[in-house]
């Protein structure tokens, strides 16, 4: 019998507890399931999972198959930059990311599940890696200052948080003003049949969770971002092994015919910069034309 949603807390708690079990299972078994959570399929099926083996900086021991893109491969990392990585499980985004910034720049994971964050501190360790820290919390309240990291990166995990608003609001918060972000994740267009909508297994496998494209795009505009991008979106197919575990025959016939979609997107969006909005609240100065030799040197025309 499938267990049905209940509140925000007990649908962290299931979270937390199946990818506790992740954390122990092999890439191989994950990568059978969505999002490597339930559903356990006869056959492999990548169904959300991108390949990242030929990222610099991959580390086979912290790719646990999960995910549903490449945030880090979009994210424009710079040498030096500070990047956090929003629900790190065990550090596979990371290690790409501190390629990337190199020796001279910080990467923080953050993951509120406590199997996840030893796995991650071991790889680390085992990489030799000082400039790459993992910390416990939960990233609706993240246990980070603000205005301190230049990118934030996430992968398929904001459709596992109740409360989507919350975590833009606190990614805005830790950005330095023209920081960035780069985050990918699973949204819908058109609406899932309730029995996948309403069990808390299918929350956990990255299904449920999901909310409206457009829905999910207007969360991230009310929190202030700008230049709001889709930097990839692929449809995601969900195989009748799985679905079959939720829907009688006629309901899956109808779920495929039925027009709703399934996507994995990779998003980008900016928080303003101060200097940016300095320029745009400075005067119009006209500049001095015949009539005058010069302007006023504090109007900032030259």
């Amino acid at each position: 019998m499938k267990t049905r949603m209940k509140t925000p807390e007990e649908l962290k708690e299931t979270v937390r507890r199946k990818y506790s079990e992740i954390s122990e299972q092999d890439k191989n078994y994950n990568a059978r399931s969505c999002c490597g959570a339930g559903g356990d399929s006869t056959k492999v099926y990548n169904i959300m999972t991108d390949d990242y083996s030929e990222l610099e900086g991959y580390n086979s021991d912290a790719d646990l198959g999960l995910g549903c893109g490449l945030p880090t491969q979009f994210a424009h990392i710079q040498k030096g930059d500070y990047v956090i990585d929003l629900g790190s499980g065990a550090g596979n985004d990371c290690f790409v990311a501190r390629h990337e910034t190199g020796p001279e720049g910080k990467v923080l994971g953050i993951d509120f599940t406590e199997s996840m964050i030893r796995k991650a501190r071991e790889n680390a360790d085992k990489l030799g890696y000082n400039n790459v820290e993992f910390r416990f919390g939960d990233i609706e309240q993240m246990p980070v200052s603000d205005n301190v990291a230049d990118v934030v990166v996430s992968n398929c995990v904001l459709n596992l948080v109740p409360n989507k608003p919350n975590v833009f609001s606190e990614i805005f918060r830790v950005l330095k003003p023209g920081g960035h972000f780069s985050i990918s994740d699973i949204v819908l267009e058109g609406d899932l049949p309730d029995a996948l909508r309403e069990d808390a297994e299918m929350y956990a496998g990255c299904v449920a969770g999901a909310i409206q494209k457009d829905e999910y795009l207007s969360y991230i505009r009310e929190s202030g971002f700008e230049n709001i991008t889709i930097q990839k979106e692929k449809p995601i197919t969900l195989p009748e092994d799985i679905l079959s575990q939720y829907l009688n025959e006629a309901e899956i016939a109808e779920f495929n015919e039925g027009g709703a979609g399934i996507f994995s997107i990779t998003v980008f969006a900016q928080k303003k910069s101060e200097r940016l909005e300095k320029d745009k609240k400075k005067p119009f100065t006209v500049i001095a034309g015949n009539d005058s030799a010069s302007c006023d040197p504090e109007s900032g025309c030259c």
